[in-house]
């Protein structure tokens, strides 16, 4: 019987990952990721997880920032038709994206195995689509790349709208107030992305929209060409065929959804107006209502690293950083599950500590969490602040501001971090948090 090997990026099956969950099988895979099914052993329930080979990732800046800013998003985003993110997890080569499992599969292959849909339950699926955008777009995100392949069904029928790795947030715009990034599936992308005259997010994805509709209703393509510039041109053209079945009501509200003039294509509004878009639509009442809250995806600190929340004790920044072992970066992070109290109670027992070793070093509180330590002779100027997350959960920072940073690497890396991760000596498994990150183990 021949050996079966087992993949790189899954565990073996007798062995949890990260004493969590038990992986199964494989759902699906990209240049560095791979999503298995998998079951939580605490309480059963089925789960979806993307796992990111990070040895895999193209070395640049922006594919970093894409990953970190796909969880800042998916973590803020709470509605019935979008996938929901439970929580992110890491070992020193791995990310683990734990997703809401979504059991009918991609639209793509439904449509691909049955032919395009009724109108009616054509019209269903668009109603939920633009729920989910329009519920993303009122967050200043814009998805970017929707297409079949990327709305899922659940085993009721309803629509969930996965992969936000090509998104966007409104902070990415540029002072001419378009976006400018080239991106997208060529089947799906709107005119101006392909003029490259730059683009307004929403109004992209209203294009993608009604790409899908037409598919849904008509079981193919309206822009499609082997020759991929003969394609685009269609494409820029908004030349396409509507089958002889569907009805002028669905053809006209296409027309408006397919304009390639950006300025005169529908908004989300005007679609929630129109008679076919209506006829049958029940409103959704967004899971959270506060939009302000959530409008500000990418724009603080705690937001660009609000994966770490999910992960308390571990310290993530190493994973989004190539010169993670250098301690010549000024800044690190880690998180714990405390109070802020007992985490500068625990600075001063080490500061007392050193100072009975012959250490000048003094601590000096600053703001309501924070302080400042200063080293002897005033060689070294240490900024240790803390930022409250949630209930009894901190964002830990340490900047160096000045002097060496040897020193920095002796105080922070050997003796305060430590202390802190020391507050979550264990996860709720028993297993300690501390050696998933310095064991290696995937």
């Amino acid at each position: 019987m021949p050996e079966i090997k087992q993949s790189p990026l899954r565990p073996p099956p007798d062995h949890p990952l990260l004493g969590k969950y038990e992986i199964g099988k494989l759902l699906g895979c990209g240049a560095f990721a791979k999503v298995y099914h998998a079951r939580d052993v605490r309480n059963g329930q089925s789960v979806a997880i993307k796992i990111i080979n990070k040895n895999k990732i193209p070395l640049n800046a922006n594919s970093m920032s894409n990953i970190k800013r796909e969880i800042s998003i998916m973590k803020k985003l709470n509605h019935p038709n979008i996938v929901k993110l439970f929580e992110v997890l890491a070992s020193k080569t791995r990310i683990y994206f734990v997703m809401e499992f979504i059991k009918g599969g991609e639209l793509f292959a439904k449509i691909a195995k049955h032919g395009r849909f009724s109108e009616d339950l054509s019209r269903k699926c668009f109603q939920q689509l633009i729920s989910a955008v329009s519920y993303c777009h009122a967050r200043g995100i814009y998805h970017r790349d929707l297409k079949p392949e990327n709305i899922l069904l659940d085993e009721n029928g309803e629509i969930k709208v996965s992969d936000f790795g090509l998104s966007a947030v409104t902070e990415q715009i540029r002072q001419d107030g378009l976006l400018h990034t080239l991106c997208g599936t060529p089947s799906y992308v709107a005119p101006e992305i392909i003029s490259r005259r730059g683009y307004n997010g929403a109004k992209i994805d209203i294009w993608s929209c009604g790409v899908v509709l037409f598919v849904l209703s008509a079981g193919y393509l309206p822009f499609n060409d082997s020759n991929l510039m003969v394609m685009y041109q269609k494409i820029c053209k908004g030349q396409f065929k509507y089958p002889r079945r569907m009805s002028s009501d669905l053809r006209k509200f296409l027309s408006k959804l397919l304009c390639t003039n950006p300025i005169k294509r529908i908004t989300i509004d005007e679609i929630k107006s129109q008679s076919w878009f209506k006829k049958g639509y029940i409103d959704v009442r967004f899971y959270d209502d506060k939009v302000e809250e959530n409008n500000n995806v990418g724009k603080s600190l705690i937001n660009a690293f609000d994966l770490i929340s999910f992960s308390s004790g571990l310290d993530l920044s190493a994973l989004f950083n190539d010169k993670c072992n250098s301690m010549e970066d000024s800044e690190r992070l880690v998180v714990a599950e405390t109070s802020p109290e007992r985490i500068i109670e625990k600075v001063e027992e080490l500061m007392k500590e050193e100072n009975g070793r012959n250490s000048c070093v003094r601590l000096k509180k600053m703001k309501e969490y924070g302080v400042e330590l200063q080293g002897q002779f005033g060689k070294f100027s240490i900024v240790l602040e803390v930022y409250q997350l949630a209930d009894k959960l901190l964002l830990v920072e340490a900047k160096r501001i000045a002097g060496e940073a040897i020193h920095f690497d002796e105080l922070w890396k050997k003796k305060i971090k430590p202390i802190i991760l020391g507050q979550l000596s264990t996860n709720q498994q028993g297993i300690p948090v501390a050696s998933e990150l310095s064991g290696g183990g995937d």
